[in-house]
């Protein structure tokens, strides 16, 4: 009997040094994109682009310690709202729809979307996908938008930008739908490529967390706070989107 309440107060303290960090700081484990430029990409094995510079900066004002991991949009969100990662950070529209499954911080952009195609695919706008296969990655506002907008089209969906991308390149499909800014890069960078006509929308974007763990929202938003107000939100905007123009909400007046 004495063996088994030792064990299981040498249990209790571990658990309780685990809990603790073992007096170190928590490391958040944060789900993003290895190839959605400008907003979430790797580079020399560094996660980094728009939206997760700008959490990087969030955490050091918050003191808080993160580690990014890399996974597929389709699957971040349930990743998030069943406790893998703490944070999503992917430009994630916060849809009616998707607050359903996770909680949202204060926004830190807007979604705008951006028909990408060939010169000799004959695309200009939504009117024109018509009949076409256009790529698009499943669960995002690109994939929603295409059925709201263009239902006559060929939906092609795949499960990351790299995928639409190479499809589009190899003619497999002759269109596709990403954000904007990611549309604007891939243009730049691919010759034959370009963006035939950018959507604006008020869709806020905001990390996402699972729905109750408040404390880590009120950091997030306390962050989102400090970031505009001092400047900071401008000067990484101006580093990966310096193309879009900044919304009011977002200057530091």
């Amino acid at each position: 009997m004495k063996k088994l309440i030792v064990t299981a107060v040498a249990a209790l303290l571990a658990t309780g040094l685990t809990a603790c960090g073992g007096g170190g700081e928590q490391t958040l484990r944060v789900g993003t994109l290895s190839d959605s430029r400008p907003n979430a990409y790797q580079e020399n094995g560094e996660f980094t682009g728009f939206d997760n510079a700008l959490l990087k900066d969030i955490a050091a004002k918050e003191g808080l310690k993160l580690e990014f991991v890399s996974t597929d949009f389709s699957a971040l969100l349930g990743q998030v709202a069943s406790g893998r990662f703490d944070i999503g950070s992917s430009a994630i529209a916060q849809t009616d729809e998707r607050k359903k499954t996770v909680a949202f911080s204060d926004p830190y952009n807007y979604q705008s979307l951006g028909i990408e195609a060939k010169e000799s695919a004959g695309i200009t706008d939504e009117n024109s996908l018509a009949g076409k296969r256009i790529g698009v990655v499943q669960g995002t506002v690109s994939d929603t938008w295409l059925a709201a907008n263009a239902p006559a089209a060929e939906a092609v969906r795949f499960p990351n930008d790299a995928a639409v991308l190479s499809a589009l390149k190899s003619s497999a499909i002759a269109g596709a739908v990403f954000d904007q800014v990611s549309a604007e890069d891939y243009a730049q960078k691919n010759a034959g490529l370009k963006v035939t006509k950018a959507i604006t929308t008020n869709i806020p974007h905001g990390y996402a967390v699972k729905k109750g763990n408040s404390d880590l929202l009120a950091k997030l938003n306390d962050g989102i706070k400090k970031a505009i107000a001092d400047g900071t939100w401008q000067k990484v905007h101006q580093q990966f989107e310096p193309a879009i123009p900044v919304p009011a909400d977002f200057t530091n007046k």
